[in-house]
């Protein structure tokens, strides 16, 4: 063989080795596309926790259009709410000389106390007017024990006390669920946690998502969600 066809081999070579890669990586970056064993949920995007309200997480409301759109993409799709009696234990206004987000303990051990916020019936615990999720067939209301905080959708801030979300996806054949709201560094990184404690595949949505951060607590979250297994994705992702 002389050299000039050797050289040729190599170029060919290379050019298909070049075209496999690049193949595999549209493959790698082609986006999720969530069936019917998936489900979104929407994390209490709630007037409370957006500008104006009582525990307002910065950028809260920029959520909501990122929402609308993935929403869209899901047969399947389950909204929460803080739904908080009135001098609930979670309030520092419950506890004498406390005052907002510094923390005590109760019976299921330490709880960040928060201001009043997502009281029962109010314009405040209202869903944000502008999230529009027709489809959503589940709203769970959560956190409605008054001695009891909930942050996650699936289980009671004491570890024991089910809200029933769990069983619900389960019998709608639901294997994966997907993660969006407020605030990522709690309600969110519960609920995906959670999640993936009752077995379900789980991803959070960064971008569909915004946190409170309350000395490190989004980079705690994250690391935490990632060490269980949880996906960090961004909206993009999804088509």
């Amino acid at each position: 063989m002389d050299s000039t066809r050797r050289e040729s081999l190599k170029v060919f070579a290379a050019l298909g080795a070049i075209a496999l890669g690049g193949a595999g990586m549209r493959a790698w970056a082609a986006p999720l596309k969530p069936g019917a064993d998936s489900a979104l949920i929407v994390v209490d995007v709630q007037n409370c926790f957006v500008t104006g309200g009582t525990l307002p997480v910065k950028g809260g409301e920029e959520v909501v259009p990122v929402i609308n759109n993935l929403a869209k993409l899901f047969e399947n799709v389950v909204v929460t709410q803080d739904w908080h009696t009135p001098g609930h234990a979670s309030f520092a206004s419950s506890h004498t000389g406390k005052k907002p987000f510094e923390t005590t303990k109760l019976r299921y051990g330490t709880q960040v106390l928060w201001p009043d916020h997502c009281v029962q019936g109010s314009q405040d615990a209202a869903v944000h007017r502008d999230i529009a999720i027709p489809q959503a067939q589940l709203i769970i209301r959560k956190g409605f024990h008054k001695d009891t905080d909930s942050y996650s959708a699936f289980m009671e801030a004491d570890g024991k006390t089910s809200t029933g979300l769990g069983a619900y996806l389960k019998a709608r054949g639901i294997k994966e669920v997907y993660v969006a709201g407020l605030a990522t560094d709690f309600c969110v990184a519960w609920t995906a946690l959670d999640a993936r404690k009752a077995g379900f595949k789980a991803a959070v949505i960064e971008d569909a998502s915004r946190g409170i951060d309350l000395n490190g607590s989004v980079a705690k979250a994250w690391a935490d969600m990632t060490k269980a297994g949880v996906r960090r994705i961004q909206s993009t992702d999804l088509g």
